[in-house]
């Protein structure tokens, strides 16, 4: 079992954000913590994070070899058509992940063109959001 997790704009500079929305860990302390919760599940995770909307497109466009993603979008998580488009493409299971409580916040924030075609939305738990996803996408694998 093979997880992409896929982390937009800013999420590069956790740590140094609103620690009260995001908390203080770095992006790479979040991954540790990932990779910690995936040997436990005996799974498989790759990382990749770009403030490219792009890039991004093109990472989903080439992860056929997953069995499934985490995203969390960042700000294109409330503008990307194009982001969403290529993940309903993937066709595989996706978790949407959020550091923070999106519908807690500036009304902007709570509209996701990701939302309608994942399997589950995470929000408000700061890192632990993480772990909260790699745990449910497991089980939505395993049920198959």
């Amino acid at each position: 079992m093979k997880i992409l997790v896929i982390n937009g704009p800013n999420l590069n500079m956790l740590g140094s954000r609103d620690k009260s929305q995001y908390g203080s860990l770095s992006l790479k302390e979040i991954e540790k913590m990932i990779l910690e919760e995936a040997k436990k599940l005996k799974i498989g995770v790759s990382f990749f994070q770009s403030n490219e909307e792009g890039k991004i497109v093109t990472k989903i466009q080439q992860a056929s070899n997953y069995d499934g993603i985490i995203i969390n979008a960042g700000a294109y998580t409330h503008t990307s058509i194009a982001i969403r488009d290529a993940l309903e493409i993937f066709n595989k299971p996706v978790i949407e992940v959020h550091l923070s409580n999106i519908f807690a916040r500036e009304p902007f924030r709570h509209n996701s063109y990701i939302s309608s075609i994942a399997k589950g939305v995470i929000a408000g738990f700061k890192e632990n959001s993480y772990v909260l996803a790699i745990r449910a996408l497991y089980q939505i694998l395993n049920n198959k």
